[in-house]
């Protein structure tokens, strides 16, 4: 997908990647900023998405952000296939990527060039009611006869990714296990990994106190305003975090209170996932919280830049 140094910045929410990363585009003009957020990508969705303010966006170059209206779905390989244009526009012109962003997802789809299977609707629909019909371990049993291998790695009980791998198996007509070796395989990538440790008090009170500071800054007008949109919010965007609570309010009438309190439990558990996603990675390099972690990064990028200068240099000299 890509060539080698390009770096990636990986942390929880509310552990800081967004200003050290826009610190280290300060530093190194080469360095253009490409969003790894499954939710950045969608247009309006500005607030609760922490997306860079238009200031921001105007001082430095972002990539994958406000791709698609609220309403549409966005998938992760549509995502994928976003990130290969940018990257190849970043090299096209000589430029440097720095991947930053929580949703693990989205950034093995990049850093790994997943081979990702495409979407079945129809498909997933009859799956679906099949489950309510027959119950999940009934499509688990047929999964296991089409496909032992996904079927083996996949809990009985989890519906969504039962579903989902029957989807594929049968729309797709080979194996769900067929498409690569799975997020358990840590392969060779051509992408430097840099990630800020997981600080659960520093995190857990940042959390709180950016939410407060957006329902301040207008968070409800911003969800109000989506919602009263031609075709609302897609399925995907509705469950953005901060959004799903406070369409709660909204439209189910929970208290404003109760819906914040919700958002701000919600968030500090998704950082506890994201940590555990992150931290089975062996090809991060964790950055020491206990200093200033810009030298750190800067340090990373130099290294990440000059390993492709160097190379280029070997190669010339051969050529030679």
């Amino acid at each position: 997908m890509a060539g080698p140094g390009h770096l990636a910045l990986v942390g929880v929410t509310a552990s800081g990647k967004s200003a050290l990363a826009a610190a280290l585009s300060d530093a190194r003009p080469e360095a253009e900023l490409v969003s790894m957020d499954s939710m950045a990508v969608y247009r309006h969705m500005d607030l609760g998405t922490a997306k860079p303010t238009p200031d921001e966006q105007a001082r430095r170059r972002y990539h994958l952000l406000d791709l698609v209206d609220p309403a549409e779905e966005f998938t992760v390989r549509q995502f994928q296939e976003a990130a290969r244009r940018s990257l190849a526009d970043i090299e096209q012109r000589h430029r440097r990527a720095l991947l930053v962003g929580g949703t693990g997802l989205y950034l093995r789809a990049v850093v790994d060039d997943l081979d990702l299977p495409g979407r079945w609707p129809e498909v997933a629909r009859c799956l679906e009611s099949e489950a309510r019909d027959v119950g999940v371990p009934a499509l688990h049993a047929r999964l296991a006869s089409l496909d032992p291998t996904a079927a083996a790695r996949i809990d009985p009980a989890n519906g969504r990714r039962v579903v989902r791998a029957l989807e594929v198996t049968i729309g797709a007509g080979r194996p769900f296990s067929s498409f690569g070796p799975g997020l358990a395989h840590y392969g060779p990538t051509v992408f430097a990994l840099v990630g800020i440790p997981f600080d659960a008090g520093a995190v857990d009170q940042a959390i709180e106190q950016r939410l407060r500071r957006l329902m301040d800054e207008g968070l409800l007008d911003e969800v109000r305003r989506l919602a009263a949109r031609p075709g609302g919010l897609s399925r995907t965007a509705r469950q953005a975090l901060g959004y799903r609570e406070l369409l709660g309010h909204l439209e189910q009438g929970v208290a404003l209170d109760a819906a914040v309190e919700e958002a701000v439990r919600r968030t500090r558990a998704f950082a506890r996932r994201q940590w555990a996603w992150f931290r089975r990675d062996p090809r991060i390099t964790w950055l020491d919280h206990s200093g200033d972690m810009a030298p750190q990064l800067l340090e990373k990028w130099d290294v990440a830049v000059s390993t492709v200068v160097r190379g280029r240099g070997e190669a010339a000299a051969v050529g030679d």
